[in-house]
C-alpha cells in the first residue's frame, strides 16, 4: 500500500471506485456494444460467421497478450502513464474499426483494441491495492464490480440503437468517443498511486525474474485458474449471444438487452454481497459459497436443457444466478492473487488477466463455435469450465489451507 494514499485521493472512496470501474468497463463495452450489429457487419463486409467470430477472438487474444505487459510496465514507470497511453491507443483503434472497409481490416483493428483495453482493467486492480488495506480493498473491489456491471447491461442497448438508426460504423464511432471521454477524465483525475520506493527496475532481466517467480508459484496459478476459468461459464453465453438469443430463444437483436440486464444484475448483486461480507466473513468461506452457488445452478441448467426445450421464460435465469455466485467470490480471489507477491502487484494482475483472457480467447475461437448451436452443449461446456476452476480451488485449499483464513 502506498504510504501517502490518504493525500493522493481526498474525495470519497466510492468516487475512486467509479473512476477505476470506468477503466474496467472499457473491455465489456468493446465486446457487448457491437454484438447486436453482428449480422449487419457480416452483410456489409460480406463476412462468414467464422470470420465474424474471429473479430472476437482477435480482440481477446490481443487482450491476453498485452496483459502480460501492462501490469509489469506499471510496476516500473507508474500506473498513470500506462493507463493514459492505453486509452489513447484504444481511441485510435476504435477509429480504425469505424473506417474499416473489409473484414480483414476490422479483425486487425479489433486486435489492436484488444492490445490496449487491458491497460484499464489490469492497472485498476493494482491501484486498488496501492490505495487501500485488505478489508477496505475488498469493499472497493466489490464497488468496482457493481459499477462495472452497468456497462454490459447498457452496451448492447446502445449498440442495438446505434446499429438500427445509424448503421454499424456508428457503433465504433461511439467507442471512439468513449475513449476520448475516458482519457480526459483519467488525465484530470487519476493520481499516480505507485510510490517511488515500490517501483521495479525497467529491465528485461527483472521482468523475466518476476514472470519466473510468479509462473512457478503454484498458489498463484491455482488462484488465477479459480477466478478466471469459471468466468467463462458465464462468458460463453455472452459470446454465443447471437445464436443463443436469436436462434434458440427467438429474440430480436433489440431484445438482447434482457439477457444482459439479467446477467449484470446477478453480477451487481453478487458484488454487493461480497462488499457487505468484507471484514465479517473469512475470504475462503466467501469463495466456498460462490462456488457452491455456481456449481448448483450449472448442474440444474444442464439438466433443464437436457429435459426441456429452452424457452425465454426460464433459460436466462441460470446465467444470472451463475453470475451472482461468480461476482460474490471474484473480488476476494483477486485480492488474494495481488497479495501473494506485494512487490509485484501490477505483474500479478497482468498474469491473472492473461490466464483469464487466454481462456476467453480459446472459448471464443474454439468452444463457442462448437456448442453455440445446442443449448445442451452450452450448458455442458459451462459446467465443465466451472469444474476446472472449482478443482483448482479445492487443490489450493487442501495444500495451503491458511490462504484466505483471515477476516
Amino acid at each position: 500500500m502506498n504510504p501517502d494514499a490518504q493525500q493522493l485521493w481526498r474525495a470519497p472512496r466510492w468516487a475512486l471506485a467509479v473512476l477505476l470501474a470506468t477503466l474496467g468497463m472499457l473491455g465489456p463495452f468493446s465486446i457487448d456494444t457491437y454484438i447486436p450489429a453482428f449480422a449487419g457487419i457480416a452483410t456489409s463486409l460480406q463476412a462468414t460467421p467464422l470470420q465474424m467470430q474471429q473479430t472476437l477472438s482477435a480482440y481477446l487474444f490481443g487482450f491476453a497478450f498485452m496483459s502480460l505487459f501492462h501490469g509489469a510496465l506499471s510496476d516500473s514507470i507508474g500506473r498513470r502513464p500506462v493507463v493514459l497511453w492505453g486509452l489513447a491507443a484504444f481511441t485510435l483503434a476504435s477509429m480504425g474499426c469505424a473506417l474499416s472497409q473489409s473484414i480483414g481490416q476490422l479483425v486487425f483493428f479489433r486486435a489492436v483494441q484488444g492490445l490496449t483495453t487491458g491497460a484499464g482493467i489490469v492497472v485498476s486492480r493494482a491501484v486498488v491495492r496501492d490505495m487501500f488495506p485488505p478489508a477496505q480493498a475488498q469493499k472497493v473491489m466489490s464497488q468496482i464490480t457493481i459499477y462495472f456491471g452497468v456497462a454490459p447491461a447498457v452496451a448492447p442497448m446502445v449498440g442495438g440503437l446505434l446499429f438500427a438508426h445509424l448503421g454499424w460504423h456508428a457503433v465504433f464511432w461511439f467507442l471512439t468517443a468513449v475513449g476520448v471521454v475516458l482519457w480526459t477524465a483519467n488525465f484530470k483525475l487519476l493520481p499516480e498511486t505507485l510510490h517511488l520506493s515500490q517501483r521495479q527496475p525497467l529491465a528485461v532481466s527483472n521482468l523475466l525474474q518476476g514472470y519466473w517467480q510468479l509462473g512457478l508459484d503454484p498458489r498463484f496459478l491455482l488462484l488465477a485458474l479459480a477466478s478466471g476459468i469459471p468466468f467463462n461459464g458465464m462468458f460463453l453465453y455472452v459470446l454465443s449471444a447471437p445464436a443463443f438469443l436469436g436462434e434458440h430463444l427467438a429474440l430480436a437483436p433489440t431484445q438482447f438487452f434482457w439477457f444482459f440486464v439479467l446477467t449484470i444484475s446477478g453480477i451487481m448483486a453478487g458484488a454487493f454481497v461480497s462488499g457487505r461480507m468484507a471484514g465479517k466473513l473469512a475470504p475462503k468461506r466467501q469463495i466456498k459459497y460462490g462456488f457452491l452457488i455456481m456449481f448448483s445452478i450449472a448442474l440444474i441448467n444442464l439438466l433443464a436443457n437436457a429435459l426441456f426445450k429452452a424457452h425465454v421464460s426460464w433459460a436466462l435465469f441460470p446465467v444470472m444466478i451463475f453470475a451472482f455466485g461468480w461476482a460474490m467470490m471474484v473480488p476476494v480471489v483477486t485480492l488474494l492473487v495481488l497479495d501473494l507477491h506485494p512487490d509485484r502487484r501490477g505483474m500479478a494482475s497482468s498474469l491473472q488477466a492473461f490466464i483469464g483472457s487466454s481462456a476467453n480467447g480459446l472459448v471464443a475461437g474454439g468452444v463457442a463455435p462448437l456448442v453455440m448451436h445446442s443449448t445442451v452443449g452450452l450448458a455442458a461446456a459451462s459446467l465443465a469450465m466451472l469444474f476446472v476452476g472449482l478443482l483448482a480451488w479445492v487443490v489450493l485449499h487442501k495444500r495451503w489451507p491458511e490462504i484466505g483464513q483471515g477476516v
